[in-house]
């Protein structure tokens, strides 16, 4: 079992959420905020599940969802903000199904459709399985409209 990519998932999610919930502001992203102390090693590196989690946040970046200023040391990266890429996709709505309360008000509706709160609910029950699909489903959606936008500029046509 792989459960280096859980613990992927669970960081990528933890990650944005905090983002999410200072946006749009600034944040310094500390790994052990997100996971909790872990020991250095006896050479006084940092622990592998230390850097996994560091290694997810870089990888946010790289992708795209996420930007920061600079590293500090191995404990965070500092000045980080969600992109538009990650705000919109956070923001976006899911379906709810039959968890979908109708008596709620519509803006607490809203909410509790975003792909944010979801996200926040399987963290809290710890639902691996949850989380694993809504983080794969986070990084699969393309954007409405920002993707034909994108093709549209670039000279490429869709393909069916």
């Amino acid at each position: 079992m792989d459960l280096h990519i859980d613990d992927f998932y669970k960081d990528c999610a933890s990650g944005l959420l905090h983002l999410y919930q200072v946006f749009p502001r600034k944040a310094a992203l500390y790994v052990e905020d997100l996971i909790g102390l872990e020991e250095p090693d006896e050479f006084g590196l940092p622990s592998k599940r230390h850097q996994g989690c560091l290694g997810a946040l870089l990888w946010l970046a790289e992708e795209g969802y996420i930007r920061f200023e600079t590293t500090i040391r191995y404990e965070a990266l500092d000045q980080a903000v969600l992109t538009e890429k990650g705000f919109l996709r956070l923001s976006c709505a899911l379906p709810r199904g039959e968890a979908a309360d109708d008596s709620l008000p519509p803006s607490v509706r809203r909410v509790h459709e975003t792909l944010a709160y979801q996200l926040r609910e399987a963290l809290m029950a710890s639902h691996s399985e949850r989380l694993a699909r809504l983080v794969r489903h986070l990084f699969e959606s393309p954007l409405q409209g920002r993707d034909a936008r994108e093709e549209r500029y670039s000279g490429t046509s869709p393909t069916p």
